[in-house]
This record gives structure tokens, C-alpha cells and sequence, in this order.
């Protein structure tokens, strides 16, 4: 074992050997060999290089070198295609900050039986008067940057629980294709965890919509690991203990405290009040949809026209699907 895996538990450290192919003998060749790879991207500012860095996206990767390599590549080239995003990125900025207190995103305090970091989002929260989606979008970039700094969950990775309960119509219309785009591509394609699933509970028609919408942006590995429960918090249940869940998924813990994470990030700040209104942001829905190739926008326009939701006759077989297999790769 080299110092690198130092913060590993014995059995994270065979599952690292077993499932991401990680060999201690040549674990620093291996980040080298990925190091060597920058001089190939010159437009690319990679802007931190250090071995305990490039180990995360290596292990997001399954240490392929190249794979790894290539999300190295794009965690900077998104972060410098968006600049305006990752301008004043704290838990202090007045727009991350209002999204924290309300829980976007909210962090178990325990583990699933695989080691995973749950987080949950209570979509009705999002007050749309004091902050935007972009917003939560960083306050969640935000939090998995200090939570992927764990070793232990670069290798065990994090699983996504959203409650769409009373989220309305008029809520779910803010959510441009362009915007959902954004999100897949910093969540999805940017960032070095693994996510080993994403839960929808208590989904309204409109949510089924949207996801037609960001269906064809998302990766086969994304989409079987994409679990729609309806009301049938059984079959979450199945995935992810009760135990561990707060009441509000149908657990048998205490209702979530959605200041809970928030206060971990904030400390002494979070009774301090900001002064904010989401119409100060500067990264508007023209910019986000500059980025949409024509392509693109055709496949998506063909389901639905950007910020507007239809209700679709019947969802097909595979939207009503409550049981994927769930892959742990």
C-alpha cells in the first residue's frame, strides 16, 4: 500500500484492487502515464495536477488511462466553458448558500451497504424566487468537491435520491433542455465519482417528460442506472435500506433536517443573511442554449419544445420501469 491509499479501510482497498483494476505497485506509473497526456490538450488550463488528484478521476475510470484522462480533460474544459459558474464557488455565495439551507443537496449521515455517500433532493424546496437551478447546480458541484476529497468514496462513490412530492408544473417549466444539459454535462461527463444510482420517487407525469427530454444527453451506464419508484417506496427500499432513510422516503429515521449539510459546509455563516436575488446572476438561458448543436435541439424539440411541457398520451414501457438492474461498475 503507497501513501495515496492510506485512507483506505482493508476492505475498500480490495475492492479498489477487485472492481477498479487499482495495483499499489504501479499506482504511481499509472498517474503518470495520465500526467504525460496533457501536453496533447494545450487549450486546456489544467490547473491542478498533483497525484492525489488525477488518482480520483483514475479511479472513476477504472484506471483506464485514457478514459481517465479524457475526464481530466473535460472537468477543465467545462469549468472554462462556464466560467461564470465557478466565479465566487463557496458555500458563502448568497445563491449557493440559499440552495444549501433549503437542502439542495441534503447529505445522509449514513452510509448504504455498499460504502455509498447518499445524497437527497427534495425538489419542492427550490424557491424560485431566491435562487435559480443554476444555483443549486453549483451548490451540488460544490458539496461532491468536498465529499470526492474522501478516498474512501472516490472508490465506493455516491448514490442520488430525488422526491419529486408536490413539485408543481409551474416549478418543473423553469427547467429548460438547455439548463438539464448543463447539469448532465458537469454531473455526468465532468466530474470524477461514480454514481451507482439515481432514484426518482413520487414523479408526476411532467418529470416522466423531462426525462425523455435528457434522455438521449445521457450515457447507456446513466440510464440502467436510473430507477423511476412512483409512490412504491418498496421497490427503493429494495435498493436502499430503510434503515438509513429518513421518514420522508418511508424510512424509519427522524424527517431529513435540510440544514444538516448545509451547517457542515457554512459553520458559523449560516446565520448570516444573505443578500441575493436571482435575477443578479449573470448566466442566462441564451447562453446556456448556445452550446446546442442544431442536432441536439432537433431530438429534443421533437419530444418537447424547450420550456414547454406536454403531457404525453402513455409512458412507454421503459418509463414505467421500477426495476432496472442496478450495476455497481
Amino acid at each position: 500500500m503507497t501513501h495515496l491509499q492510506a485512507g483506505l479501510s482493508p476492505e475498500t482497498l480490495e475492492k479498489a484492487k477487485v472492481e477498479l483494476k487499482e495495483n499499489p505497485d504501479t499506482l504511481h506509473q499509472d498517474i503518470q502515464e495520465v500526467r504525460d497526456m496533457i501536453i496533447t490538450r494545450p487549450d486546456i488550463g489544467f490547473l491542478r495536477t498533483d497525484d492525489a488528484f488525477i488518482l480520483r478521476f483514475l479511479r472513476a475510470r477504472k484506471f483506464n488511462h485514457f478514459e481517465a484522462f479524457r475526464l481530466l480533460a473535460q472537468y477543465f474544459e467545462y469549468r472554462q466553458q462556464n466560467l461564470d459558474m465557478f466565479k465566487n464557488l463557496k458555500a458563502t455565495d448568497p445563491g449557493i448558500k440559499q440552495a444549501l439551507k433549503d437542502g439542495f443537496p441534503g447529505v445522509l449521515a449514513n452510509l448504504d451497504r455498499y460504502g455509498r455517500k447518499i445524497l437527497v433532493l427534495f425538489a419542492a424546496n427550490w424557491d424560485q424566487s431566491r435562487y435559480t437551478f443554476v444555483d443549486i447546480l453549483r451548490a451540488i458541484l460544490l458539496s461532491l468537491e468536498s465529499m470526492i476529497e474522501d478516498p474512501e468514496l472516490q472508490v465506493n462513490g455516491f448514490v442520488l435520491i430525488i422526491d419529486w412530492s408536490n413539485f408543481t408544473f409551474k416549478q418543473a417549466s423553469k427547467l429548460t433542455p438547455s439548463m438539464l444539459r448543463l447539469a448532465i454535462e458537469g454531473l455526468q461527463d465532468s466530474f470524477p465519482a461514480r454514481f451507482g444510482g439515481i432514484h426518482f420517487v413520487n414523479q408526476p407525469w411532467y418529470i416522466h417528460a423531462l426525462y425523455t427530454v435528457i434522455r438521449p444527453f445521457l450515457k447507456d451506464k446513466t440510464r440502467k442506472r436510473i430507477f423511476m419508484h412512483g409512490n412504491n417506496l418498496n421497490s427503493l427500499h429494495q435498493l436502499i435500506q430503510p434503515e438509513i432513510l429518513p421518514s420522508e422516503l418511508g424510512g424509519m429515521l427522524p424527517p431529513y433536517d435540510m440544514g444538516t449539510w448545509a451547517r457542515t459546509l457554512l459553520d458559523h455563516a449560516y446565520d448570516e443573511e444573505p443578500e441575493y436575488s436571482p435575477e443578479s446572476y449573470t448566466l442566462s438561458v441564451k447562453d446556456l442554449e448556445k452550446d446546442l448543436s442544431p442536432k441536439t435541439m432537433k431530438r429534443s424539440q421533437s419530444v418537447v419544445e424547450p420550456g414547454v411541457l406536454k403531457r404525453p398520451e402513455k409512458l412507454n414501457s421503459e418509463e414505467e420501469n421500477i426495476q432496472p438492474l442496478l450495476s455497481l461498475d
